[in-house]
């Protein structure tokens, strides 16, 4: 399964709770963190809802 590496890149400072939750579900913690999840369509899902918080990149390489 491919991997996808998910970078937060704006503040949850004044943004919508389920919004701020979604981040934190993603595992993501500080401005510039990252974070590796397997490409699911639930992990798109949660993506798409914070896209304009998130930097997403797919990870070469990447064997399990």
């Amino acid at each position: 399964m491919s991997q996808i590496k998910v970078t937060q890149i704006k503040s949850i400072i004044g943004r919508r709770s389920d919004h701020r939750r979604t981040v934190r579900a993603l595992g993501l913690k500080r401005i510039n963190h990252s974070v590796i999840h397997d490409d699911s369509p639930q992990i798109r899902g949660m993506i798409h809802q914070v896209r304009y918080m998130v930097e997403v990149e797919e990870v070469k390489g990447s064997k399990k």
